[in-house]
């Protein structure tokens, strides 16, 4: 989501007072959460399937309507509060479908080449920026987003090595309208190489942006490339914080920003000690600690399917905010030398994912 995020917190915390500022954007999210599933009844009742679910269509919406109207300032925390806290809670509600059994079946190979594809897709992503002439800065932006979580990594870089505003902004942009791109055409993809559910789910958690959004793209191919994916993409996440720390490394060594010709404006921002409580978002403690739960048999089994709905309906009311904060015309104001730096270091992401999983023999 582009310009709606509230900063990063070890833990949420939603006061009471602020209840009544979030009803407009929330109760805006659920109505287009309800007309994608209507969509989706439509559909099945139809053509007895259901070809784009409600995930997808949640973002469709979403999008649409944030295209053709922007919301004013009485909606924005509720969107923010869906797309960001509500997407959370469902991740952690996941780590009920997920045992330390499966956790192990990836094996230590998939887990070590995780790490592999993030740290070679940021030094492509980082070469692929220099070489098109990006300042330093805005490629590390590019390249984090890219490699890592999207916006949330954008974010989280940002302050470590002094980014300027107008960087960090067009780097979001490009991550909430191109996240939703990779959402809707990765599946085709995938039924186009004829992959199975773990090397699509696989595949989904290596190259899209969020954790929701990996859902979305995973749906399309069953079950258990959600679970794949949802794992593989919480990996990714946890790739963030050793990657904040090497580059608050570097930081110091970085040039000091200077106006450069063209559409990028220099500010003076310096860089910044990370704050080590950033580095392990509390959702992920939750959706380890839920893991852990329910590998020790501390989740009822008549629980794990009811659970699992509510993750899924939070999913969705989560997509259609995160929708609604996207506006396509945004790109265009980015420039045209990010726009290729981002497609391409999106490509190459694409392409080490692949020989990745070709190289481990996961279909």
């Amino acid at each position: 989501m582009a310009s709606f995020a509230y900063p990063d917190r070890i833990f949420p915390t939603v006061q009471t007072s602020r209840l009544p500022a979030l009803l407009p954007g929330v109760g805006l999210c659920l109505a287009v959460t309800g007309s994608a599933y209507a969509l989706e009844a439509g559909e099945r009742a139809l053509a007895g399937k259901a070809w784009l679910e409600a995930l997808v269509l949640a973002i469709l919406i979403g999008t649409a309507v944030r295209s053709l109207w922007t919301p004013d300032e009485r909606w924005h925390e509720g969107i923010a509060f869906s797309a960001k806290y509500l997407l959370e809670v469902a991740v952690v509600l996941l780590g009920a479908s997920v045992s330390a059994a499966t956790i192990l079946a990836a094996g230590l190979p998939l887990l070590a080449g995780i790490a592999g594809v993030v740290v070679s897709a940021i030094l492509l992503s980082f070469g692929i920026g220099r070489l098109l002439g990006l300042p330093t800065r805005m490629a590390l932006l590019v390249a984090c987003g890219n490699s890592i979580c999207g916006n949330s990594a954008i974010a989280a870089v940002a302050p470590v090595i002094g980014a300027d505003s107008d960087d960090v902004a067009a780097s979001i942009a490009f991550t909430a309208v191109l996240g939703v791109v990779v959402v809707l055409g990765l599946p085709l993809l995938g039924i186009a190489l004829g992959m199975g559910g773990l090397a699509f789910g696989a595949l989904a958690g290596l190259t899209v942006y969020a954790v929701p959004q990996v859902i979305a793209a995973a749906s399309p191919l069953g079950a258990t490339a959600v679970q794949m994916g949802t794992l593989v993409k919480l990996v990714r996440v946890l790739m963030l914080g050793p990657v904040c720390l090497v580059l608050s490394l570097v930081a110091p060594r970085l040039a000091p920003q200077s106006v450069p010709e063209g559409e990028f404006v220099a500010g003076a921002p310096t860089a910044k000690r990370m704050d080590l409580a950033h580095l392990v978002p509390w959702f992920i403690i939750g959706f380890l600690a839920l893991v852990a739960c329910r590998s020790l048999g501390l989740v009822p089994t008549v629980a794990i399917a009811p659970i699992g709905r509510s993750a899924t309906l939070l999913t969705v009311v989560s997509m259609a905010a995160l929708g609604l904060g996207v506006d396509v015309r945004t790109v265009a104001k980015a420039g045209g030398r990010v726009t290729m730096a981002v497609v391409l270091s999106l490509l190459g992401l694409a392409a080490i994912s692949l020989t990745l999983l070709a190289a481990l023999h996961i279909e």
